[in-house]
């Protein structure tokens, strides 16, 4: 049995020079499925590692009760001082809260290569916002001076946005500001600019006003008594969550979408790949019913003539896969683009072509090949030999 699967399976392969016109038909079309699909889950996946890679988990962020994001929370100075007081927050190397009061905007600047404008978000931090975020290093000129409308701006950022060069200065708010430093964290703040708290409050009218209070915790555990005292506390309404926490929300928001379409686009094209497959496959068995049919009268069995079928459509989808995925690294993988975040302003992120992905994509091809084959392997297997010869 084995031998006659060999032999026929050998034979089969041989031929597909053949019918190297209908044979390409399979392996475009699925390459072009799992260069899709393996592209826009890269998207999901580089979005995901992004937001998750943002924030600490010594650090707390309060925002105002029943608020989902930092741009739709706002808190007055009472709450900031309060927030700041509470047990388990850390000090500095002065004895002072180790909190930064934030004000996060949307300012609107010019994306590279396009005139029109784009959202980006700004965020004015205090002195303690830097130690609060270790993994900031400025790789290009200095921080702002507080008090003076400076900017310091994500390197993601600067490599979407047009004129945050560092001198160059930048019109918001009617306004001039200067560019004197970019940053580089390594996640979801290098798509944002920084300035001095107070200079954002002023430049956007928000006297008195912050979005959110991020405070460190003397350990990650800490945030049950820090949540505990800001709840019990009449004169506040806040909601209080882990920086790490409120990131890895986000992404559901964010990457969700991207996923959905990915799964819809992937499902629209696998049937068109099928419905290839079969066709092809069809043809190829009809091509080929002289050739069956004699090797039915001579003994060969219906399992040999499925498998050879079969191995035939999976080897064609196993190389329309490789090439798709191939085409997906080559162009798509480390790429840096921008898309809308959770707060409608741009978020900055790489695409990831994972080695899990890439397997998730053979094995959406394979079974493409299966499918698309499988019912041509059992047509050439039933058909009867007398009637087969005849047809031949």
């Amino acid at each position: 049995m084995f031998k006659q699967i060999f032999e026929i399976v050998l034979l089969n392969l041989k031929t597909i020079p053949e019918r190297l016109g209908a044979s390409l038909v399979i392996v475009v079309g699925i390459a072009g499925v799992v260069g899709v699909f393996t592209a826009l889950f890269a998207m999901a996946g580089g979005i995901d590692s992004t937001l998750q890679a943002t924030g600490e988990s010594r650090n707390a962020l309060v925002l105002r009760g029943g608020s989902q994001a930092e741009l739709n929370s706002t808190m007055n100075r009472e709450t900031f001082d309060l927030a700041s007081q509470a047990p388990g927050v850390r000090k500095d190397e002065n004895g002072d809260p180790l909190a930064s009061a934030e004000l996060i905007v949307i300012a609107e600047l010019p994306k590279k290569g396009s005139t029109l404008g784009a959202n980006i978000t700004l965020r004015g931090i205090t002195k303690a916002g830097f130690p609060l975020r270790p993994t900031l290093k400025i790789v290009e000129g200095r921080t702002f001076t507080p008090g003076l409308q400076e900017l310091l701006v994500g390197k993601g950022a600067a490599q979407q946005f047009e004129g945050l060069e560092v001198g160059n200065t930048v019109r918001l708010r009617g306004a001039d500001w200067t560019v004197v430093g970019i940053f580089e964290t390594g996640d979801a703040f290098d798509s944002e600019i920084f300035c001095d708290t107070d200079t954002a409050q002023t430049a956007w009218n928000r006297a008195n006003t912050y979005s959110v209070t991020l405070v460190g915790l003397e350990t990650p555990e800490s945030i049950g008594a820090f949540q505990a005292a800001l709840k019990a506390d009449p004169r506040l309404n806040t909601e209080v969550k882990s920086q790490q926490a409120y990131y890895a929300e986000q992404t559901k928001s964010t990457s969700g979408g991207v996923r959905i379409l990915g799964t819809a686009v992937a499902v629209i094209m696998c049937l068109g790949a099928i419905f290839a497959a079969l066709n092809t496959m069809y043809a190829s068995v009809s091509a080929r019913t002289r050739e069956i049919a004699t090797l039915r009268a001579i003994g060969f069995g219906p399992l040999p003539v499925v498998t050879s079928v079969l191995v035939e459509a999976m080897l064609l989808a196993l190389i329309g896969g490789l090439i798709g995925a191939l085409i997906a690294y080559v162009f798509f993988n480390g790429m840096t683009v921008s898309t809308l975040g959770g707060s409608f302003t741009q978020l900055v992120f790489n695409f990831q072509v994972t080695p899990r992905l890439v397997g998730i994509g053979m094995g959406l091809a394979l079974a493409i090949g299966f499918i698309g084959g499988l019912l041509p392997a059992l047509r050439a297997a039933r058909m009867p030999v007398t009637v087969a010869l005849r047809e031949a």
